[in-house]
């Protein structure tokens, strides 16, 4: 695949589209249980993916160690992480969940380091430690409010867990792709066997799977699947090919800031001093490490 967006412009569809998926999830937990949300949205995604592949006359025949991979992808970066990020939402704000994507970049790049020696510099661990500290001051008026009750555990557990699980899925992605498995193809299968883990864990727990009537749930899902799941994956995993999983992984550090503007605009938040050195922080952060690598991007590198 050959992109014609720059690495800003991937980085920015992915911040912005993924910084209001938090607030259309909320729709998705109203009306049907976690399992069932995540398992409709991948299901859909992977299979507008594959028809997408298919209409432009894409390989996708693969051996069955391939599959393996890309069923080793999809549970881990679309269907256990996500299943614990919905969760994680029913016990503490959204906010706290953000917090925790914010340390994916540290995660991702020393990780990547130990793994695979990836260049790992001290700008990019100072950008990783001002993103971190910026979002947990966006927050933390809503963090100093949690009580130390079972739910903020449960709470905390499933976003430790989210971000585990993700970074492990981001990890096999850029193995697949360096062991030749096609962007596109793999976006697509990966998604479609994350759909079915989810449906397993649906089934599993015994779950009603009735059909929600509601016309939020609807158009959250049709959201979500589409946008927050093709477009933007899409973009993520591209930027991830060019950069390496450490630096594109700040996608998940910047997406806070536009969840809390979604919510200043529809949940009546108002952020004050505190919240805005955090902006500012997380924004250097993010300067700090994508820096001369995106600005430099003068010509988009092939797929």
């Amino acid at each position: 695949m050959r992109s014609a967006l720059h690495n800003w412009q991937l980085f920015a569809i992915a911040v912005l589209v993924w910084g209001t998926t938090w607030h259309a999830i909320v729709y998705q937990l109203a009306h049907t249980s976690p399992a069932f949300g995540v398992a409709l949205r991948f299901g859909a995604a992977g299979a507008a993916v594959l028809a997408w592949c298919a209409w432009r006359g894409e390989q996708l025949r693969f051996s069955a160690p391939e599959h393996a991979r890309l069923a080793l992808q999809g549970a881990f970066m679309y269907s256990v992480s996500y299943l614990c990020i919905y969760h994680a939402e029913r016990f503490v704000p959204s906010g706290l969940v953000a917090v925790g994507y914010s340390a994916s970049p540290l995660l991702l790049g020393v990780v990547a380091w130990a793994l695979w020696r990836t260049p790992l510099t001290r700008r990019f661990l100072f950008g990783g430690v001002l993103c971190l500290a910026g979002v947990v001051l966006i927050f933390w008026p809503e963090l100093a409010q949690m009580t130390r009750g079972t739910q903020a555990l449960r709470g905390a557990a499933f976003t430790a867990s989210a971000v585990l699980l993700s970074a492990v899925g981001s990890l096999i992605a850029s193995r697949n792709k360096g062991a030749g498995l096609p962007f596109w193809p793999a976006l697509g299968y990966g998604m479609l066997y994350s759909s079915a883990v989810s449906w397993l864990f649906v089934v599993g727990d015994g779950q009603v799977m009735a059909w929600p009537a509601s016309l939020s749930w609807w158009l959250s899902w049709a959201y979500l699947s589409i946008f927050g799941s093709v477009l933007a994956f899409a973009c993520y995993l591209t930027l991830q090919q060019r950069l390496g999983p450490g630096a594109a992984s700040t996608v998940g550090t910047a997406t806070p800031v536009i969840a809390l503007l979604v919510s200043t605009a529809f949940e009546g938040y108002r952020p004050g001093l505190v919240s805005v050195l955090g902006i500012l922080l997380a924004v250097v952060g993010n300067l700090l490490i994508l820096g001369a690598r995106v600005s430099s991007a003068a010509s988009p590198a092939a797929e």
